[in-house]
């Protein structure tokens, strides 16, 4: 086995020159702005669902396949195209996505049938899969640790800018233009950034090219995707649901199998898929179980409250994006203020804090955010709403660039793909479990509070089964009472998933403070044996 570089020198050895290139921030503006195209699109189908299903007759299984297809091939290709960008180059197979997403883009736009989107939905997540791992696998090899934060609050802040601009873009576009607009406004963005990746993001490699993991591919695309579409199963049909149940003790089985497995091919002397002895390093256990818990709670906070300002307060979909600025707001002051509280020692912004403390701090501010929100009511002003939220997205932006810092930070620029694809699948089924379970304490809590008394069988469904589903009833029978039940219930049970949310929070930050090393990220790479890691 072969010695590898560690932590910012491995990086500086894997892109000679490039250490003080200014092109590197223009190449990650690229990026970063790929990263946000991706996330749009996360959030625009929603919007456009409804236009989707009468120009497609969609049915309602239809629909659901047109948002799952996409989540469960990027379960099943995150991993594998990690280590791709590794063995082929990360610049290359980013390039490849890009212009796969793009086409797909176009083909979801132009879709005439249900099975021509949902296919080129999958497509799409093919390219969405590459994009999410080495978005953040050229980090490592062009920033040392005295600039490894700025950039990847820059990454993180496309990724969060995404929540409130799809609303936004998405609902002046279907307002204005035809449903398939909203999956054609990425096109021209990842011809942007196409050029501009070419042009300014240096080739970066695994020095050796080891054989493909097979079995660790199959195995952990199988267990991805079982988990992931259990969680998303169970979140529409209930946690009863025995198809749902199984389905998620498979995924957890064939993910222990998939650990041993790895396992196996390390003992045999061959390249594993994920290198297990990454966890052995407490920056990249703790810091990657703390960023994929940051996005379980904000997905939740992201799931409920566009159905708060439009259910509730009234808002359309482009004023519900507008009302989840001051979140980002919140988040961006939060981002610079971490940065330069954890910039090294010695440097011109003069760091005072550590990561612990940062990430610490951030958790519990998140936690007093969510015990605000847990206060609302029905006569809460929108004011009061943005406020809290605001403060919810500071202690965000506090923690996310920081714990992924922490996690970056124990990776070698040889590896840097498939250690950047293990924090974006966690993040990735962190999310969707985040919706299923906190999407779960809202439905089960609003269902059992709404009063639906004297309505005939059918419309007491369909206002007990959705928030939206209770205000068109309401609304269609003229009944402000009923109105008031549905938006009442609601707001309870947003509560109720406020305070699970806050708790969270709360025990993070307490892990945060047992667990995450005192030292700042660039130094824990040195945590791991170089010579257990073959390349």
């Amino acid at each position: 086995m072969e010695t590898r570089p560690t932590g910012s020198v491995a990086a500086a050895q894997a892109v000679p020159g490039t250490a003080r290139s200014p092109r590197r921030w223009w190449a990650l503006i690229a990026i970063a702005a790929s990263v946000l195209v991706v996330g749009l699109d996360l959030t625009v189908l929603n919007l456009a669902l409804p236009s989707i299903a009468v120009s497609l007759h969609a049915s309602t299984g239809d629909l659901q396949w047109f948002s799952d297809a996409y989540s469960l091939v990027i379960a099943a290709l995150i991993l594998p195209a990690g280590m791709l960008g590794d063995r082929y180059g990360r610049k290359k197979v980013l390039l490849l996505a890009l212009v796969l997403f793009g086409v797909s883009s176009a083909a979801c736009a132009y879709a005439a049938s249900t099975g021509e989107l949902i296919a080129a939905r999958a497509v799409l997540g093919v390219g969405a899969s590459a994009i999410f791992p080495l978005s953040l696998s050229v980090i490592p090899v062009m920033f040392g640790d005295e600039e490894r934060q700025k950039a990847i609050a820059l990454m993180a802040a496309a990724t969060m800018l995404s929540f409130p601009i799809g609303p936004i873009v998405g609902g002046y576009l279907l307002d204005h233009f035809w449903w398939g607009s909203v999956f054609l406004i990425n096109v021209p963005v990842v011809v942007l950034a196409v050029g501009a990746v070419a042009v300014l993001l240096p080739e970066s490699r695994s020095s050796s090219r080891p054989r493909i993991d097979v079995a660790g591919v199959l195995v952990s695309s199988a267990g991805l995707i079982a988990l992931t579409y259990g969680f998303i199963k169970a979140g529409q049909d209930g946690w009863t649901d025995p198809a749902a149940l199984a389905t998620i003790v498979a995924g957890v089985v064939l993910l222990v199998l998939f650990v041993l497995v790895e396992r196996l091919v390390t003992a045999r002397g061959a390249q594993p898929l994920v290198e297990l002895p990454l966890f052995e390093s407490p920056g990249f256990r703790w810091g990657t179980i703390l960023v994929t818990l940051v996005s379980f709670a904000m997905f939740g906070l992201f799931f409920a409250m566009p159905q708060y300002f439009q259910d509730v307060r009234g808002a359309n979909a482009l004023g519900s994006g507008l009302r989840l600025l001051p979140m980002v707001a919140g988040m961006l002051v939060g981002m610079v203020a971490g940065t330069r509280l954890q910039a090294p020692r010695g440097s011109a912004a003069g760091g005072t804090a550590g990561p612990r403390t940062i990430i610490a701090a951030g958790y519990l501010i998140m936690a007093i955010a969510m015990a605000l929100g847990a206060f609302t009511s029905l006569a809460s002003s929108t004011g009061y709403a943005l406020a809290w939220v605001a403060v919810a997205g500071l202690g965000t932006g506090l923690v996310m660039p920081a714990a992924m810092n922490i996690s970056l930070g124990a990776l070698s620029a040889e590896r840097s793909g498939s250690g950047s694809a293990v924090i974006a699948a966690m993040r990735q089924v962190g999310s969707v479990i985040g919706v299923a379970v906190l999407g779960t304490v809202i439905s089960n809590a609003y269902s059992s509070g709404v009063d639906v008394t004297g309505l005939p069988p059918a419309a007491g469904a369909l206002a007990r089964s959705s928030v939206a589903g209770g205000v068109t009833v309401a609304r269609t029978i003229g009944s402000p009472t009923l109105l008031d039940s549905v938006r009442t219930a609601f707001i309870h049970g947003m509560d109720v998933m406020l305070w699970t949310c806050g708790g969270i929070a709360v025990g993070c930050a307490v892990l945060a403070l047992l667990f995450l090393p005192r030292r700042q990220a660039g130094a824990d790479a040195a945590a791991i044996d170089p010579a257990s890691i073959s390349v």
